[in-house]
């Protein structure tokens, strides 16, 4: 395996001239650039990577660790952060926790033990010993980005959820439906709480009543979105529509109501909420709430490498506007 001091030999320069045109430290004239990627060509010469990053301190790499990759609103950041990255030149190390403190405090552990130049930490809320224990880690620059309240130690995604509630709602009053349900989301949790204000509000508006029997909790997966779906197939009355929280949860909806004999939207209406990649083949194809993952991803990243370069310190509010996106699982009944 071919060296640093075999380029240097070959291309008839230094090691230190070697290591200014690898590591673009220091100009070095045209010509002798030339030589030397022409020796590190011929003899396939790889720099040693840990060795660069003692050197240069940096090792080209940040952490990410999120609540679950598996989620598909957070795989889609996720891939967002990594295409980033990539453009970047940069590596990710990506780390699941399940909101569990001991996981996130080996994680980081782990993370600062790798060199990574910074973490991006991107869960969908925090329990305050998380935070504790973010606020603790200050040897790194840090992205903390949070769907939760107001918190002096995090950055602020505003995703404005009452808001995409409110829209999602409207539009189903919109097409004639009063009688109207709701798969929430687990209503301690800020995301959720404020989607299902935004239901409040806009059936509120329409004067239309609230059927307790139509209002189901769930936890963001599709098993609890059929699960809820099918408790409110088995009231006595149904609503000719019903407002999923997030798009997973819609399709187990869907797949409950299928099972049933029923159709989407023939029989019951579906509203989700993310529009998530795969919400546009579903059967039928998802009416719903769209964010911008992609947008987030790349600010977050974004965000994070300022903060390597000492170009930011304070801390930043992410804005994602909800927008209504219509495809054919809602029937309008005028």
């Amino acid at each position: 395996m071919a060296t640093i001091k075999d380029v240097a030999k070959m291309a008839g320069v230094s090691t230190t001239t070697v290591s200014h045109v690898i590591n673009k430290t220091r100009f070095v004239a045209a010509e002798t650039e030339k030589l030397v990627l022409q020796a590190i060509q011929e003899l396939n010469y790889s720099p040693s990577a840990v060795a660069r990053s003692l050197k240069v301190n940096t090792t080209k790499s940040i952490g990410m660790i999120v609540t679950s990759s598996e989620a598909p609103y957070f795989a889609e950041i996720i891939h967002a952060v990594e295409e980033h990255c990539y453009r970047q030149s940069y590596s990710l190390f990506l780390c699941n926790t399940q909101n569990n403190v001991e996981k996130i405090k080996n994680h980081l552990e782990m993370l600062i033990k790798k060199r990574v130049d910074g973490i991006l930490v991107m869960c969908a809320e925090y329990t305050q010993d998380s935070l504790d224990l973010l606020a603790n880690f200050t040897s790194l620059p840090m992205v903390v980005m949070d769907w939760g309240p107001n918190n002096e130690h995090t950055d602020i995604i505003q995703d404005h959820s009452f808001e995409g509630g409110y829209i999602a709602t409207k539009h189903l009053i919109e097409q004639g439906h009063s009688k109207i349900g709701i798969i929430a989301g687990e209503l301690t949790k800020t995301t959720a709480k404020t989607r299902y204000e935004g239901f409040i509000k806009a059936m509120t508006e329409a004067n239309l009543p609230i059927n307790p029997d139509w209002v189901m909790e769930g936890f963001f997966e599709p098993e609890d979105g059929y699960e809820c779906m099918n408790k409110i197939l088995a009231q006595p009355q149904l609503p000719t529509a019903v407002f999923c929280c997030n798009d997973v949860m819609a399709l187990g909806a869907i797949s409950a109501i299928g099972e049933k004999g029923l159709a989407v939207p023939e029989d019951i209406s579906i509203i989700g909420y993310d529009n998530i990649h795969a919400s546009r083949f579903y059967s039928p194809p998802l009416t719903t709430i769209h964010q911008s993952k992609s947008r987030l991803g790349a600010r977050a990243v974004t965000l994070l490498f300022e903060r390597i370069n000492e170009k930011s310190e304070q801390r930043e509010i992410i804005e994602m506007h909800p927008e209504l996106v219509i495809r054919k699982s809602v029937k309008s009944l005028l």
